[in-house]
């Protein structure tokens, strides 16, 4: 098994909606009834205002993200020096495949190689222990004053952070 990790082409953008949708749906993060499908789905969107990557797992897309920085369109609570990923996915038939690690392992790459950036940063449902996990592996830690409520709703986010520069220091 071969995973690359490339930017997302519009040839792409129908696979991306198809796996992050079906994604969200399947560990049930969302229902059919969620406006934010509609959102996740706007591959097209999403490029052009923040940049989207794919997990090609054997030739084949299987997992997607979109990376912002702190002021973008895409940002939810980056800060100035943060790389900030969100919607990661990947297609249900390859969870634990290691795409999602290779997704994040390649996002830590990029945000060392960027000027001004120190950290990486995310929101994650507070249930997805199974990302929980894959974050704290990877020495991500929970940043609990910044976590969030979706706006009218109940449903609280937590915020993770990687410290490019230093140790991981909570978890």
């Amino acid at each position: 098994m071969s995973i690359t990790v490339r930017p997302a082409v519009e040839a792409d953008y129908d696979d991306v909606a198809r796996l992050t949708r079906a994604a969200y749906l399947h560990g049930g993060h969302l229902t059919e009834a969620d406006a934010y499908l509609e959102r996740l789905a706007d591959v097209a969107h999403r490029a052009e205002h923040a940049t989207v990557w794919v997990a090609e797992l054997d030739g084949k897309v299987a997992g997607a993200v979109t990376l912002t920085l702190a002021g973008g369109e895409y940002a939810d609570i980056a800060r100035p020096g943060e790389l900030e990923f969100r919607m990661l996915a990947v297609d249900p038939a390859l969870q634990r495949s290691g795409v999602g690690r290779a997704l994040v392992q390649a996002i830590i790459e990029h945000a060392r190689q960027l000027p001004g950036v120190e950290a990486v940063s995310l929101t994650t449902g507070s249930d997805w222990e199974r990302a929980h996990r894959l974050y704290w592996s990877l020495g991500f830690v929970r940043v609990p004053e910044r976590d969030w409520n979706v706006p009218g709703t109940d449903i609280r986010l937590w915020v993770f952070r990687l410290d490019l520069k230093g140790p991981a220091r909570r978890r």
